[in-house]
C-alpha cells in the first residue's frame, strides 16, 4: 500500500499498488487510454507541506539557490525562500485580468550566464482592442533578492480580446537554439480561432528570446498569418516540455469530454481542433464525425475519459530511482500523476503514481533534487523519499 504523508495528515491509498508491469502502447496508432486501467508504480514517499496560502498555484519555478517562485492565478507572484514557509509577494507585475481560467499563469527562468537572466511570464491581459483579454508573454529581470521584477517588457500579446473566461493556455519552454515557445488556448471560440492563422488562439508560438519573430518560422511568408505561430489547431495546451537531448517539443492539451491529447509538436503542423477530435461536447452530443483527416496531425496518445492534464516535468534527480528519466504529467480531474516513458517519437508506456494526492496544478524539480507539487486548495508540497 502506498502511504502518502504530510506534516498535517497521513492518508493511505488503497489499491494504489497494482502490477509492476507497464502498460505497453502500440506505436502505429492513436491509443485511447483509460486512466482507470493504467498500472500503478509504487513509491515510498511522503508529501510534506512547505507553503500554504496559494489557492491555485499555476506554476512553480525553482531557483539555483533553493528558493521557489510560485504564481497564484488570481494575479500574485510569490517567493518562497529555502527552508522557510513564509510567502513573500514579488513586486513589479503588469496589470492582470484575473477572470475565469485567466490570471497569472506560467513562469520560466532562462539563464544564458550570470549576466543574462530573464524571467518569462504568461498572463491574461486586457491591453489592445476589444473588451475582455487574451494571453500575453512578458519577460523581466529578477532583482538580486528575488523580490522584484525589473525592466519588464511585453514580448507578445494575443489580439482579438474576448470576454470569455476559458482556454488561455499557457506554458512556456525554451530550446537549445535560443527560442522561447508558449501556448494560447482557443479562448472558447473553437470554430473561429484554432484553424484561422490570421487570429491568435489555439496556437503554439515561437519567438527569439527578445521577442523577435524568427525568419524561419513556418508562416512568415504568409502575409495574412500570425508570423509567430509554430503550430495550430490546438484546443487548450496547458503543459509543454522540451526534450533538449533529442530536440523535440512535447505538449498536451485538454480535450472536451474525452480526447485529452499528448502531441509531438512540429513546425507548421495542424493538430486538427475542432475539425477532428476524440472527444464530444460536455453534453454528450457530437460536434464532429472525424477522428483523423489528411493534413491534420493525430496525437501521439489520447485520454478518454479526460484526465484534465496540467503540467509536465522530466525527472533527473537521483532521489527517485523509479522515476529518473521519466516525464511526469499531472492530472487535475482524477488526482494523480502519470509517469511517461518517451522513446524517440513514441510514448512507450505510462504508469500512475501518487493516486489520490490532490488536484495537481504544477510541477517542479528543485535545486535540492526534490519534486515540488502545486495543488489547488492545498498549496505547495515536497515529495520526500522515506528511508
Amino acid at each position: 500500500m502506498l502511504n502518502i504523508k504530510s506534516k498535517k495528515y497521513t492518508h493511505s491509498f488503497k489499491g494504489a499498488v497494482l502490477t509492476a508491469a507497464l502498460l505497453t502502447l502500440p506505436t502505429m496508432s492513436v491509443n485511447a487510454v483509460d486512466f482507470k486501467k493504467l498500472p500503478s508504480l509504487p513509491l515510498n514517499v511522503k508529501a510534506v507541506d512547505v507553503a500554504e496560502g496559494v489557492s491555485i498555484p499555476w506554476a512553480i519555478e525553482a531557483l539555483s539557490n533553493g528558493d521557489l517562485l510560485i504564481t497564484e492565478r488570481s494575479g500574485k507572484l510569490f517567493l518562497l525562500r529555502k527552508n522557510t514557509s513564509t510567502l513573500i509577494q514579488v513586486k513589479g507585475l503588469p496589470d492582470i485580468d484575473a477572470n475565469g481560467q485567466g490570471g497569472l499563469l506560467d513562469l520560466a527562468l532562462h539563464t544564458d550566464n550570470k549576466n543574462s537572466q530573464w524571467l518569462y511570464l504568461t498572463y491574461s491581459s486586457a491591453e489592445g482592442k476589444g473588451s475582455g483579454s487574451n494571453t500575453a508573454l512578458m519577460r523581466a529581470k529578477l532583482s538580486d533578492d528575488h523580490t522584484q521584477l525589473l525592466e519588464p517588457r511585453v514580448l507578445y500579446k494575443g489580439e482579438h480580446n474576448s470576454t470569455k473566461g476559458q482556454h488561455y493556455g499557457s506554458r512556456i519552454v525554451f530550446d537549445k537554439q535560443g527560442y522561447v515557445y508558449f501556448s494560447i488556448g482557443d479562448r472558447g471560440s473553437r470554430d473561429l480561432n484554432p484553424q484561422d492563422l490570421s487570429r491568435d488562439g489555439g496556437k503554439i508560438y515561437r519567438l527569439h528570446l527578445d521577442g523577435r519573430i524568427p525568419t524561419d518560422n513556418p508562416f512568415v511568408k504568409q502575409t495574412d498569418a500570425k508570423h509567430a505561430v509554430w503550430s495550430y489547431g490546438h484546443r487548450n495546451p496547458q503543459g509543454m516540455w522540451f526534450d533538449a537531448e533529442n530536440n523535440r517539443l512535447w505538449a498536451h492539451e485538454h480535450g472536451p469530454r474525452g480526447g485529452d491529447e499528448l502531441n509531438l509538436i512540429k513546425s507548421g503542423l495542424n493538430y486538427g481542433w475542432p475539425v477532428v477530435s476524440y472527444g464530444v461536447n460536455y453534453s454528450g452530443t457530437s460536434f464532429t464525425d472525424l477522428q483523423t483527416k489528411d493534413g491534420m496531425q493525430s496525437p501521439t496518445s489520447q485520454w478518454t475519459p479526460s484526465i484534465a492534464p496540467s503540467d509536465m516535468l522530466l525527472v533527473t534527480s537521483d532521489k527517485y530511482p523509479k522515476l529518473k528519466g521519466k516525464v511526469l504529467l499531472s492530472s487535475m480531474k482524477f488526482s494523480f500523476l502519470s509517469a511517461l516513458t518517451l522513446e524517440n517519437d513514441t510514448l512507450k508506456s505510462q504508469e500512475k503514481i501518487l493516486e489520490g494526492i490532490g488536484r495537481v496544478r504544477s510541477l517542479a524539480q528543485g535545486d535540492d533534487g526534490y519534486i515540488y507539487l502545486g495543488l489547488d486548495g492545498q498549496g505547495i508540497k515536497r515529495l520526500e523519499p522515506e528511508l
